[in-house]
């Protein structure tokens, strides 16, 4: 028996209780994903950069990246298949690029290293670019960038995944769902954060909608026989469609933006690429994922770009929208509204089908539930 049954069967032992909340305070969900990492043998400053993740994409409103994730690191580093105290190394680097080796390790404590390691070059030469390989799921693309933008800088981040898509005009898929962030900082601390995957949904979403047993809207999948679908197993059993979805509506051009990340990650860093990277959810081997990180320092540029950057985002804002109900927005501005939110509502609000999954999944791990 697998250690990822036994974890499934450890789980389907306990029956949470009837009056499990929904709502639970931002430090308290990060502490018990920190207990949930540190029980699998995960030191605690590498449990707390995956925590810190998988918080901000909750926070951030983007669920299906934050503690919907959490078991699968839990199982990951459980089963031996992710080393959850390994630190990464470079391999080699000029002044201005570097090749970094994950060596297994968790993806955000590989991901914090390299854009840490590409801001410092690119305060010194204007520029820093950064590949890697050997590493693993590395939660949301705009956590890094954001990252580089809290230290005045443009940050890029990407990240090839499991084969989940299908190229356009084929019914089976060979390219991850391949997600790329830029941030760009603007004036009084508001910035530009452009967080998105190369097709129409993140498989996550896919999951959270299974998970709360509704369909899927047409479009954002196909079946194993390449047909739309709305049934959310037959999507997760089928492929993803690129951005844009069929060739009709330009699906082409997702499924190239798609290649460009692959270039940027697999590609360029000597890991895994397209349909050589393992399949979502296996664990038979290394996942070998291959990641890019860039930051560019605006000082080396044009003076005033926090001005034009506010202008542009602010000319935008400030648009007469086409529903007087749904104003225009720039990227990042509904993640900030989520973020007012939980701050206002003083918790994250999550499914109570999530809430029971994680309450049996503390059980398991013999860590205390969410309170």
């Amino acid at each position: 028996m697998s250690t990822s049954a036994s974890l499934a069967d450890q789980k389907a032992k306990f029956t949470p209780p009837e009056d499990l909340g929904t709502k639970y305070s931002p430090n308290e969900v990060h502490r018990y994903m920190v207990d949930c990492m540190m029980a699998v043998g995960t030191p605690r400053p590498n449990a707390e950069a995956l925590a810190d993740v998988l918080l901000a994409a909750d926070c951030r409103g983007h669920f299906s990246h934050g503690l919907n994730r959490l078991e699968m690191y839990v199982n990951d580093v459980r089963q031996g298949i992710c080393a959850g105290d390994a630190t990464p190394t470079i391999t080699k680097e000029s002044v201005s690029t570097g090749l970094v080796h994950g060596n297994n390790g968790l993806g955000p404590v590989v991901g914090n290293f390299c854009v840490d390691l590409a801001v410092k070059k690119a305060k010194e030469t204007g520029i820093g670019w950064v590949c890697a390989r050997g590493s693993n799921h590395y939660g949301i693309a705009g956590w890094y960038a954001m990252r580089a933008t809290k230290e005045g800088m443009l940050g890029m981040s990407f990240t090839n995944t499991s084969p989940l898509v299908a190229p356009t005009r084929a019914k089976k898929a060979a390219i991850g769902t391949n997600p790329l962030a830029l941030s760009a900082p603007a004036k009084n601390g508001d910035e530009f954060v452009l967080d998105m995957a190369t097709c129409v949904v993140a498989v996550g979403k896919i999951e959270v909608e299974r998970r709360k047993e509704k369909p899927i809207p047409e479009g954002w999948a196909i079946d194993k026989n390449g047909q739309p679908t709305t049934n959310a197993a037959e999507g997760m059993n089928g492929a993803l469609m690129p951005l844009g979805g069929p060739e009709l509506h330009s699906g082409y051009k997702g499924y190239g933006l798609g290649m460009l990340v692959e270039i940027f990650c697999g590609i360029m860093s000597g890991g895994q690429y397209g349909p050589n990277v393992r399949r979502w959810m296996q664990t038979d081997r290394e996942a070998d994922l291959g990641q890019c990180f860039v930051a560019i320092n605006p000082e080396f540029f044009a003076p005033g770009f926090e001005d034009r950057m506010s202008d542009l985002m602010d000319f935008c804002r400030g648009m007469d929208p086409a529903d007087p109900e749904k104003p225009v927005l720039a990227a990042g501005d509904p993640e900030r509204t989520h973020l007012e939110k939980v701050k206002r509502e003083g918790g994250i609000t999550y499914h109570i089908n999530q809430i029971k999954d994680s309450w049996r999944l503390a059980k398991a791990l013999g860590v205390q539930p969410m309170e």
